[in-house]
């Protein structure tokens, strides 16, 4: 099972890229987490270059959603909302088939940003009828190294919850696939 792990943000030190990272090291078994941290890399969406005047940037990440089974996202909150880059990125994926079904859950490396993850999970349940807003995992390590967040993932209780969790979505996104054979089968 392969699972794209975005993280919201831009910032090279990121908390969220952090905490993803930090999952993926604890992934269960035949599950491969690849943690895409190149929201800042996308340009500014415009629906004057979709089709064949896509930037390749965005075709490589398109195709990185379509290759996934299922998408873990962390993210910060920029002035009590959605930053910008993620938004864009979603953006970019509004007028295609790639996100549309695919299962869906949220990570979160704050105490805080509630209003973001309000804003996320509306955004995030129009897009894909595959987000589970109740697959949820918060691990407040807000301004630490990846080591320190590592160290924090790894005591015996966020561990059990970071693999509990990762083994949830996991469930969720075979039932998903399951789903979706069934249906067209039909």
């Amino acid at each position: 099972m392969r699972i794209l792990a975005i993280s919201g943000s831009a910032r090279r030190g990121s908390s969220n890229t952090g905490l993803l990272r930090a999952l993926a090291a604890v992934a269960p078994k035949g599950m491969v987490v690849d943690v895409f941290n190149g929201i800042g890399d996308l340009p500014v969406f415009s629906p004057d270059l979709e089709g064949p005047e896509r930037p390749a940037g965005v075709q490589a990440f398109q195709r990185r959603i379509a290759e996934s089974d299922g998408i873990l996202i962390s993210s910060p909150e920029y002035v009590r909302s959605i930053p910008g880059g993620l938004k864009n990125a979603i953006d970019w994926l509004v007028s295609g088939d790639e996100i549309v079904g695919k299962p869906i859950a949220l990570a979160h490396a704050s105490h805080r940003g509630d209003d973001m993850l309000t804003a996320l999970r509306t955004v995030l349940s129009t897009v894909s009828s595959g987000f589970n807003e109740t697959l949820f995992f918060r691990l407040p390590v807000m301004k630490e190294t990846p080591e320190a967040i590592r160290a924090r993932l790894d005591t015996p209780e966020n561990r059990q919850a970071a693999e509990r969790f990762l083994e949830d979505f996991a469930a969720f996104c075979r039932n998903r696939a399951t789903d979706r054979a069934e249906s067209m089968t039909l």
